[in-house]
């Protein structure tokens, strides 16, 4: 369980997927997999390393979690990585208010 305590873009999609990795990217250009720090360049090999545990890995599904305001192009990076690992990814977002 990765804990979440940074503010999310707001959406109205009310979708609850479940996922087993974690990518989260701050503001100020900080990542975290599964709460783990780690470069952004390292990312994709962090990734490999979490879906070879995985005892489900065709199922194995990415959370990005980005901090309302980060660069797209960041997170776009990361879902990028995923559809080259053959994974689906998710961006996470809270309820608009």
């Amino acid at each position: 369980m990765v804990q979440i305590n940074i503010e999310l873009p707001e959406s109205d999609s009310k979708t609850v997927a479940p996922t087993n990795i974690t990518v989260m990217i701050t503001n100020d250009g900080k990542v975290t997999l599964n709460g783990q720090k780690i470069k952004l360049a390292n990312v994709r090999s962090g990734i490999q390393k979490e879906v070879a545990k995985q005892s489900n890995k065709e199922n194995a599904t990415i959370a990005i979690v980005a901090e309302k305001g980060v660069d797209w192009q960041h997170v776009n990076r990361v879902m990028v990585m995923a559809g080259r690992l053959g994974l689906k990814a998710i961006i996470a977002t809270q309820p608009r208010s």
